[in-house]
């Protein structure tokens, strides 16, 4: 049987951060202590401001440490659809962000020296359906025109060289993408954030946010502080503490399976390129050989019955594997598990400063990349620094309807895009 704790725990366990003094007051208080609550407080700690970042469970037990490591920073909008809703000057401003973000995550892991196994392998998705095919190529052809980003179109004939699958009908390269070990990457953050002298608080969790004069006062568990400036970075977990988040934010649970080792000959075949991998079902699927190329980590939607640390029911994400890679059919499953992704009625990660709280969040799915980027663009900003400045600022961050927190409403959705993808509408 498999054991339901991320696969990615083995090499990097959940560090207990040593317990020290809650400061009564600091120049900056971050509620979350992920990518973007420790991208966050490094940037600020290096500009002289005492920083203490909260968590209420262990640091970076999240998302940072659960997703499938892929360095996407993904826009659920396409380049095409935004510049036919939003013109191309302002989906070109989108997009461009996205890709400084991508480059300026691989030059941190460089110039930090943060030993994540980043791999530069690019990531091949597979169209589905032959009109995805031509939908995937515009786009490419798109993104090339005006990023010149190298995507290449790889037809149903040649895919082989991409993927070991008959399932799909082509699809495209993105060299650009990268794989990293995700809870490598934030004990990196970590490590590095605690050397420079940021305050992580773990098992310290914040009730209350509220304003006092030119100042804001936190709740915790370990007392009331007192902070000149709060920046949020709870994402697919925010609480009640934050109830103005709580209302736009929608946690979705996201299962990520791992297979047994499997022969090299067997992922020659399979991932011959070792590069990260995904399709376009709405309700998508990502996989990736693991680092070391043992394993293939293969990740969707995940079922109903979710527990916290217990055994969940992963045999429909196991099918649709087998589905993809016939020759998986035998091959055991070592790890399963879950975390929350934040979605938005928006569709668009999120940099909201409101009544003075700075807000970093929203990253739909793809917060690898965004989440130290909109953490740092928060920091910025609060140092008055013009690099704070993002394209992301000042969108509609819609509150959702009848939303308060409990997503009642995801199963109907994902009923109802599973039934679009069924018959390609």
């Amino acid at each position: 049987m498999p054991v339901h704790t991320p696969y990615w725990w083995e090499e990097a366990p959940r560090p207990e951060v040593p317990k020290q003094p809650v400061a009564g007051n600091c120049d900056v208080a971050v509620v979350g202590a992920g990518y973007a609550g420790l991208g966050a407080g490094l940037e600020l700690v290096r500009k002289g401001r005492s920083v203490q970042v909260f968590d209420k469970g262990v640091a970076g037990g999240g998302g940072s440490s659960r997703s499938g490591g892929i360095t996407s920073g993904n826009l659920r909008i396409s380049f095409s659809k935004m510049i036919s809703t939003l013109g191309l000057e302002r989906a070109k401003a989108y997009y461009s962000e996205a890709i400084e973000a991508r480059d300026d995550l691989a030059q941190f892991i460089a110039s930090e020296k943060i030993d994540c196994q980043h791999q530069p392998v690019g990531r091949f998705t597979a169209a589905t359906r032959p009109k995805h095919y031509e939908t995937l190529a515009r786009e490419a052809e798109a993104l090339n025109r005006h990023f010149d980003l190298g995507a290449g179109v790889v037809p149903r004939s040649g895919q082989h060289a991409e993927i070991g699958s008959d399932m799909y009908h082509g699809g495209v390269v993105r060299p650009d993408i990268a794989g990293v070990h995700p809870a490598l990457l934030h004990q990196g953050m970590l490590d590095t954030a605690l050397k420079a002298g940021v305050g992580v608080h773990a098992h310290t969790g914040v009730s209350d946010i509220r304003r006092e004069g030119n100042r804001f006062e936190l709740a915790t568990s370990r007392g009331v502080i007192s902070a000149g400036n709060v920046i949020v970075c709870t994402n697919g977990y925010t609480d009640g503490a934050v109830p103005w988040l709580r209302k736009r934010i929608v946690p979705v649970p996201s299962m990520i399976i791992a297979t047994e080792p499997i022969s090299r000959k067997l992922m020659d075949r399979l991932c011959p390129k070792r590069r990260m991998l995904g399709d376009t079902n709405r309700v998508h699927h990502y996989f990736r050989p693991s680092p070391d190329g043992t394993r293939i980590l293969f990740g969707g939607r995940a079922a109903g019955n979710l527990q916290v640390d217990g055994p969940v029911a992963h045999d429909h994400l196991r099918q649709k594997m087998v589905r993809i890679f016939p020759d998986l059919a035998d091959v055991g499953l070592s790890h399963v598990w879950w975390g929350y992704v934040a979605m938005n009625l928006d569709h668009l990660p999120q940099l909201v400063v409101r009544d003075g709280v700075c807000y970093a969040t929203g990253f739909c799915g793809s917060g690898v990349v965004w989440a130290r980027w909109f953490g740092r663009k928060a920091a910025l900003k609060i140092l008055g620094d013009p690099a704070g400045a993002s394209a992301f600022e000042g969108q509609p961050f819609s509150a959702i309807p009848f939303y308060n927190g409990n997503p009642w409403f995801v199963p109907a959705a994902v009923a109802w895009f599973k039934f679009l993808d069924r018959f390609g509408l």
